[in-house]
């Protein structure tokens, strides 16, 4: 549910200039823009220490956590907060689509309140943004309130879903970046997991508070870890520079070579022309763009952000004696699968792993809504909470393994880097407006037909298989150029 994994209009105008390096906001693959060593710098920094590496990077990851934790809260939380504050289905609807809306505001602004105050200043300003959201969800006694705190987390978030793994990846060496990049997706997923869990334990209003701690972490750790040093390098802070990147890499390492290689990097990237929307219909891009917009629809459209958002209501209407038991093994499938699929990764390739992502969602969707169908049919009753439980725990497991991750890897490769800003923006702007527009209509989807409903995603699902079949090019282990040569013969 976590990929929201993941904006509205884009206020183009704005935004673009703000995020030309923009590589997307959820997951970032390694050096598939950036070169800023060769590997043989890392065996030259032998010397230097990680340590503040380490240290920066679970800092960060607090937000990750943070994030994780304002996608979760909805699912365990629907039944207690309507009967507490009498709220309507479609005013619970708004209150769990409305996050999303925050989000795509966070993500369009994020590129420019990150160039401004630098990577830390944002992530600053996106917890100040989540604790006031969580406060006010607390104090809430009707909807208003209720809305206002959880679009307060969403915009948090949407700014966190660009710097964090941004700033991961500046900081990190060459031999490090992956990894630690993972490390953001795998935090998101842990938060939406432990909120699943607890909140299906303690009161709503305390689940809220839990979303405090993250953001103390975050705020008293970023007082210990430095700025990213290609964000000082590019506002012209030189000698903070040095500064910071000695620190990253140890009072021992040589960073001759990767300083001097960072500011060769930040003086092409300035020099590169800038790219405007009008750019991507040109024919040399569209292909690209159809690919990367379409992912971004189907992997919405297959209705992670419905089916997550609203878990817990869902096994409750499938029969199951417990709803809350149904979001705790939910939340257990999520974490070790996304694990897997990180290494599976770059072993089985992009194509492989989401079309079998996609036909895996398929099953999951057909199972639980041939069980709501047969509840409405009255048939086989003891079998229908079984076949809803399993088809939704075989859906998260499968979204998990690659629909979630790939169509974002995949858009941070066909796109060169000359447009990947503006690109970005775009994709960004699509997917968020697909979580909205389906955590918003999946109650009233539910309402007009349960077992209709996850048909929709599951058609949704081998429309995923064909398209990717037809028009995805495989781009592990490839240049950029091969890249955009398969895809423009294609």
């Amino acid at each position: 549910m976590i990929y929201y994994t993941k904006c509205m209009k884009y206020l183009f105008s704005i935004v673009i200039n703000g995020l030309e390096d923009l590589e997307e906001p959820f997951i970032q693959k390694e050096g598939k823009v950036v070169s800023y060593q060769d590997e043989d710098d890392d065996q030259e920094n032998n010397g230097g220490s990680v340590g503040m590496v380490f240290l920066s990077t679970f800092v960060a990851v607090c937000a990750s956590f943070e994030f994780g934790s304002c996608v979760g809260y909805s699912a365990p939380t629907q039944s207690a907060v309507r009967d507490d504050l009498h709220l309507s289905l479609a005013e619970f609807s708004t209150f769990g689509s409305i996050l999303t809306i925050g989000a795509m505001l966070g993500a369009i602004t994020s590129g420019r309140i990150a160039d401004i105050v630098g990577r830390k200043g944002a992530m600053r300003i996106s917890a100040c943004f989540c604790i006031t959201g969580w406060l006010a969800v607390y104090f809430s006694n009707g909807s208003l309130l209720l809305d206002i705190g959880r679009f307060s987390t969403g915009y948090g978030i949407g700014v966190f879903s660009y710097v964090v793994p941004i700033f991961i990846a500046e900081i990190a060496p060459r031999n490090l970046r992956g990894l630690l990049t993972t490390l953001n997706q795998l935090l998101i997923v842990t938060g939406s997991s432990v909120a699943y869990i607890i909140g299906s334990i303690i009161p709503w209003r305390i689940l809220a508070l839990t979303g405090l701690v993250p953001c103390i972490l975050l705020l008293v750790g970023l007082c210990f870890v430095p700025e990213s040093p290609r964000w000082l390098a590019k506002v012209g802070l030189d000698k903070e520079f040095q500064v910071a990147l000695r620190k990253l890499r140890g009072k021992d390492a040589d960073i001759t070579r990767e300083a001097a290689e960072i500011q060769v990097y930040i003086h092409t990237l300035r020099s590169l022309p800038k790219a405007s929307i009008r750019d991507l219909f040109k024919s040399k891009y569209i292909r690209s763009v159809i690919i990367g917009v379409s992912l971004m629809v189907l992997q919405q459209f297959v209705g992670i952000n419905g089916i997550g958002f609203y878990t817990s209501e869902t096994f409750a209407q499938a029969g199951l004696s417990s709803g809350k038991l149904g979001t705790i093994l939910y939340a257990c499938v999520q974490v070790p699968i996304t694990v897997v699929g990180a290494f599976l990764m770059d072993k089985s390739g992009r194509r492989p792993l989401i079309m079998i992502s996609a036909a895996g969602t398929f099953l999951g969707c057909f199972l639980a809504g041939t069980s709501f169908f047969l509840k409405g049919q009255n048939m086989f009753l003891d079998w229908v909470p079984v076949l809803a439980v399993g088809g939704i725990l075989i859906y998260i497991a499968f979204f998990s393994i690659g629909f979630g991750a790939v169509p974002w890897v995949i858009m941070s490769e066909i796109f060169p880097i000359n447009i990947k800003g503006v690109a970005g923006s775009l994709v960004v702007l699509v997917n968020w407006s697909g979580a909205w527009a389906v955590s918003y209509t999946f109650n009233f989807l539910m309402s007009w037909s349960s077992s209709g409903t996850f048909f929709i995603y599951s058609a949704f699902s081998v429309i995923t298989v064909l398209f990717v079949a037809k028009f995805v090019p495989e781009t592990k282990g490839k240049t950029l150029e091969q890249i955009q040569a398969s895809i423009n013969k294609s």
